[in-house]
């Protein structure tokens, strides 16, 4: 039997990230993980002369913590910055692309937003805050910004990172800067510029905004962590974990990767898995107690890497393509990988990566590849000007739980993870089940739990 203070359930980014800080504290710590290499959903895989991701393809740094990892980090990897092209992104209306605008004159001459709406936006810094906590995201932005604002501002952006319905996403789990800025500041616009002029401290600044990924893939950054932590510290492909509760804490049962029975005695457990996976994995916790938390819905998404060693098609000078739902294409978005970051294809190539799916296209998901393959090939020929469809590489990944959906059920599964927190002393229960899904969000939550422990 090993022994061991915090054992961490899962080695995705938030159980890497906690395990960084806290062999940076000296703390006696065990990751355990079932798949046989570590970074959950992260993976880089290089092939034909293209680099592509097979799951999340970018973070943002979004937070301090970001910043301060990788400046950890910086001896074990190489951070990589998006491209200025990142800072466009088109939107799709009426078949045509559009530069979604970024300033105030752009705002007023885009084709995206009606007129009513873009004089109905001269009153959004005077009307009332919202008092539904559980308001839906697409009431929040027609009642400040107008409907056109949601269709082709805010619609598309949630399917870019959600892949979700606004009309079912509550932002203040979902989204929560952006329900703060109005119960904050009583506006969106008013909030943004008084956060703008307010002097930000040294720490504050450090959450720049940028897209990132990593020299070579994000799966460098993966071996960065492990590296960080110790690999002696990092268990993979253990089956069949159960923990079960005892009177020296918890005592994690297992067949290690040699098909060994496992056992290690831990003071505390911190579980990154999904909601799904709970249930099996603490036997313990009644289902009554589990019910609120199983309700999260994860989102399935097909992610389609495309590459050309010979780009023939228009310019790809933008972060990517956006696709409202109400344009009715069978595709969600499309990011141009090769355009952001160096060395992902040949030169004068591309490497795209097309998403399909998501929480109001299900359907989409249960095409088998061929068929998948022909609707990237028509959407891509229509959408990006190709007269021929010859990609050098076509990679299908298909993510049954994808995107979790944070909905108006998140109070009730928050309150039940704080329950059950209390109830069992040295539980931690973490991961995607709250505090947001991006790459941001799991790295802010990875040290928050260490500097907790």
């Amino acid at each position: 039997m090993l022994n061991t203070d915090v054992l961490i359930i899962g080695a995705g980014l938030t159980g890497l990230s906690c395990a960084h800080y806290l062999a940076q504290k000296n703390r006696d710590f065990l990751v355990v993980d079932k798949k046989a290499e570590a970074g959950g959903v992260i993976g880089t895989a290089h092939e034909n002369d293209f680099t592509y991701e097979t799951g999340p393809n970018t973070g943002v740094i979004s937070h301090p913590e970001v910043a301060d990892l990788f400046d950890d980090l910086k001896d074990l990897m190489t951070l990589e910055l998006a491209d200025e092209k990142a800072e466009k992104r088109y939107v799709l209306k009426n078949g045509k692309w559009v530069a979604l605008p970024a300033g105030l004159v752009g705002g007023i001459t885009t084709p995206l937003f009606t007129w009513k709406d873009k004089f109905r936006l001269l009153g959004e810094p005077f009307r009332a805050r919202g008092t539904n906590p559980d308001e839906s995201l697409a009431d929040l932005v027609k009642r400040r910004m107008g409907e056109s604002f949601l269709n082709y501002a805010v619609d598309p952006f949630i399917l870019g990172i959600y892949a979700g319905d606004p009309a079912q996403l509550v932002p203040k789990y979902a989204l929560p800067k952006l329900y703060n800025l109005e119960q904050e500041y009583g506006s969106f616009i008013g909030g943004a510029i008084k956060k703008k002029r307010k002097e930000k401290d040294p720490e504050t600044k450090k959450a720049s905004g940028k897209i990132f990924s990593v020299k070579g893939g994000l799966s460098n950054f993966v071996r960065a962590l492990q590296k960080s932590a110790g690999p002696v510290k990092c268990l993979p492909g253990v089956q069949n974990i159960r923990i079960e509760k005892n009177q020296n804490g918890y005592l994690l049962k297992g067949i290690n990767a040699e098909g060994s029975p496992l056992e290690i005695q831990a003071g505390k457990v911190v579980s990154t898995v999904g909601a799904y996976a709970l249930r099996d994995l603490f036997p313990f916790i009644t289902k009554e107690n589990l019910a609120q938390i199983e309700k999260l819905h994860y989102t399935r998404v097909v992610e389609v890497a495309i590459g050309f060693k010979n780009w023939k098609g228009r310019p790809l000078d933008a972060f990517g393509a956006l696709i409202p739902h109400r344009e009715k294409r069978d595709i969600l978005g499309i990011m141009f990988m090769s355009s952001l970051f160096q060395d992902r294809a040949p030169k004068n190539g591309a490497l795209m990566t097309v998403f399909v799916g998501g929480v109001r296209r299900q359907e989409l998901c249960e095409l088998d590849d061929e068929a998948i393959k022909k609707l990237v090939e028509r959407e891509l020929k229509d959408l990006l000007e190709l007269e021929a469809f010859d990609p050098d590489l076509l990679k299908i990944m298909r993510h049954a739980k994808a995107i979790p959906q944070y909905r108006a059920d998140s109070q009730a599964r928050y309150a039940s993870i704080e329950l059950l927190e209390k109830s069992f002393p040295g539980l931690i229960l973490a991961g995607n089940i709250r505090d947001g899904i991006g790459m941001a969000d799991r790295i802010k939550q990875g040290k928050m739990i260490a500097n907790q422990i």
